[in-house]
């Protein structure tokens, strides 16, 4: 029977494929889009109704209910559409029919498979009409403790697989972000900080294969079918502007049986400046099992930070290392907590003492439904002066955020083109400007985003420079935007290089390869390059 399906399968790719390529110009109905991925549905047991959401919908309605709150889109440099349906697949062959009927008629495709999307490109669209591929019923997770490996498809979110992991093995962990509701097809595409990075790297560095589908439908059946080039671009070059990936094979790492975690809070009194200062110095250069972040915020009017850590290692190694390397901190072991691997996820995102299983909730609940983003990197430490004036900043607004998270270790031993990030040695530190509101009115907004703007500008004589770095995680449409479809590579590099450097070429080659056409393409995609 499989065998069967197989080949009707393959008849009928052949037959839509050479559709697609005859007349791609029709105006576009939802009824023509239903009418293609029904009439050549290889199975008849395939109802397609059942996995596209059309406006009346009750998923249709509760997703773009969601998306309403995020009022600050209304305010972007381009229109933001609605789209035409919603796409929840199921299976490989319903993403080969849905790009190829998308192709067919004209209709743009948006990825989405977590949600926590800084500019929504994998949700919104500037050009219509177009469909968003859902990824959320492609959620599982196949752990091979054997090969210390996992397969993990493109809709879970890395807090579904931190829970896999740990249900499976006590002494294996990955090295991804802190926050669990993040769906790992955007963060393994875009990079993956998180806290064992000085360890392990990236999450995109510990991506050994993908299953991969291409604009004409095509399957790629791991890194050998796709080719090196191409299993590179995807593994931090942002995998939406070349195709879909279905699911991805990372390398589990080991884990301690008890790693330390601590958190202390410094207010100015406590010379906040001065300490702050010093932690520029030695945090990319302390043992690579240890991470410390710095957390400035505004607190009820006075500049606050909260330096918070993850060591992989017990509380007696840990205090003598951090009085040897950064007494000026005062660490203490009532500062310091021992805990599983596992606890110290929960742990970094504010969930110590609450059940695992808050891992799996996929929904974001912030207390703050509308906030501006922006990233830098940071070569030389940032003078006392120049720290007291994001201080002075921080004062004009009541929620302003910086998220200072150390490199060094891991990340300097992987060169700059080994992966599309090329953050890499000669970076201290990494920067992520936040700033949120909760009112609705336009002027309150614009008030927010033309003070994060400012602040930007302020930071510019402080930070990496020549390009001025960015990390694509962290999407800042502020950078700059393609043009529709015929945004050329020198147009792109505005923004390219800020994301990827040097690599930016070697990723719009990879795209004139595999998208020449650029099918796959949204406000700040990778443009193909044909040479």
């Amino acid at each position: 029977m499989r065998t069967l399906e197989a080949f009707a399968l393959s008849l009928f790719l052949v037959f839509l494929v050479k559709w697609v390529n005859s007349d791609s110009n029709s105006p576009l109905s939802r009824d023509q889009f239903l009418s293609c991925m029904s009439i050549h549905s290889y199975s008849s047991f395939i109802n397609p109704n059942s996995f596209i959401h059309e406006p009346d919908s009750i998923l249709y309605t509760n997703f773009s209910q969601s998306l309403s709150q995020n009022y600050r889109f209304l305010t972007l440099n381009f229109t933001s559409q609605s789209p035409i349906l919603i796409v929840t697949p199921r299976t490989e062959s319903e993403i080969q029919r849905s790009l190829l009927c998308s192709r067919k008629l004209g209709v743009q495709v948006r990825t989405k498979s977590g949600g926590h999307d800084y500019e929504g490109l994998s949700y919104l669209s500037s050009q219509s009409p177009f469909i968003i591929l859902d990824l959320i019923n492609l959620r599982s997770i196949e752990i091979n403790l054997r090969e210390e490996t996992a397969w993990v498809e493109a809709g879970a979110t890395i807090g579904e697989l931190y829970y896999k992991i740990t249900k499976s093995s006590k002494i294996h962990g990955f090295p991804a972000g802190t926050c669990p509701s993040v769906g790992v097809g955007g963060h393994f595409s875009g990079g993956g900080f998180g806290a064992m990075m000085r360890k392990h790297g990236l999450a995109a560095d510990n991506v050994v294969d993908a299953r991969f589908v291409d604009a004409n439908g095509r399957i790629y059946n791991g890194r050998r079918e796709m080719g090196e080039d191409l299993f590179w671009a995807i593994r931090g070059g942002g995998a939406a502007s070349f195709g879909v990936v279905v699911s991805w094979k990372v390398k589990l790492v080991r884990v301690p049986e008890k790693v330390t975690c601590f958190t202390r809070y410094l207010s100015m009194s406590q010379n906040m400046t001065k300490i702050v200062h010093r932690w520029q110095y030695i945090a990319s250069e302390l043992d690579e099992d240890l991470f410390v972040r710095v957390i400035l915020y505004n607190s009820g009017g006075s500049v606050q930070a909260t330096f918070q850590a993850n060591y992989l290692g017990g509380i007696d190694k840990l205090i003598p290392l951090m009085n040897q390397k950064f007494p000026e901190l005062g660490l203490g072991f009532q500062d310091c907590s021992e805990m599983s691997w596992i606890d110290s996820i929960m742990y970094f995102n504010w969930k110590k003492g609450q059940p695992l299983e808050t891992l799996l909730d996929r929904e974001q609940r912030y207390n703050d439904l509308y906030f501006k983003a922006k990233s830098d990197f940071v070569k030389n430490p940032i003078p006392e002066t120049g720290l007291e004036g994001i201080w002075k900043r921080f004062h004009e607004v009541n929620s302003p955020m910086m998220i200072m998270e150390p490199l060094g270790g891991k990340m300097y031993e992987i060169g700059e083109t080994d992966t599309p990030f090329p953050h890499r040695r000669g970076n201290l530190y990494s920067i992520q400007y936040m700033v949120k509101w909760r009112v609705k009115e336009i002027e309150e907004m614009e008030k927010h985003v033309r003070w994060m703007r400012l602040l930007y500008s302020y930071m510019r004589v402080y930070v990496s420079g020549s390009p001025r770095g960015a990390y694509l995680n962290y999407r800042d449409l502020d950078l700059g935007m393609n043009k529709g479809s015929n945004t050329s590579f020198e147009d792109a590099k505005l923004w390219g290089i800020r994301y990827f450097g040097s690599n930016f070429k070697k990723l719009a080659m990879v795209k004139g390869k595999i998208d020449p056409t650029n099918f796959f393409r949204n406000e700040q995609s990778v443009p193909p390059l044909v040479v």
